[in-house]
Formats: C-alpha cells, structure tokens, sequence
C-alpha cells in the first residue's frame, strides 16, 4: 500500500460518518481504513497545487482551463441531531502527518 493518502478528520467529526471521493461513496474497509482521527485510502489522492501566474492570466483571459486531476474528499456526520458536511479535506503530506503545501 504504498500509493495510500491520508486525510484528517476534523474535530467534529465522529463516527459513524459516510465518506466520498469526487461525490462516489467510499466503503470502509474496502476503499479506505480508519487510523486514530485520520482516513487512510487504499489508493492516492491527487490535488491540482497552485496555478502559476501564466496559466492563471490565460483561463482569466479566456484562453486556456485547467485540467489537471484534483480528488476532493468529503465527509457526512451528524452533530447535535443534525447531518453536515466537511468537505474538500487535503490530503496529508506523505512526511510525518503534515498538511500538503497547495
């Protein structure tokens, strides 16, 4: 499992909770695996990074999008007898569970 992403869950967020990838429902134990407050994938998580300023002034002008891969996690819970959501977690840096740079 050496492609495996992890992605921090926040503090409100307690189990039981649903979890999706590009809005497609993940399963436990199948697609990822619970480790202390962080979801571990079974697969890697890609996120597009920031635009340069070039690439950024030609889709503002028009000329050119982005189409580069961006996996974007959500998670479904429920608070106070309330669903939520958090959605859009980054994906932790491969070095010592840290935050990736975007």
């Amino acid at each position: 499992m050496d492609e495996a992403s992890r992605v921090a869950l926040p503090d409100a967020v307690l189990p039981p909770f649903e979890v999706f990838i590009n809005g497609i429902r993940q399963e436990e134990g199948r697609d990822y695996r619970l480790e202390g407050r962080e979801l571990v994938f079974t697969r890697a998580l890609e996120q597009e990074g920031r635009l340069g300023f070039i690439r950024w002034l030609s889709i503002f002008l028009g000329f050119a999008g982005t189409y580069r891969k961006h996996d974007t996690v959500d998670v479904v819970y429920e608070a106070a007898g309330r669903r939520l959501v958090a959605s859009g977690l980054p994906p932790l840096s491969a070095a010592a569970g840290t935050r990736s740079p975007d």
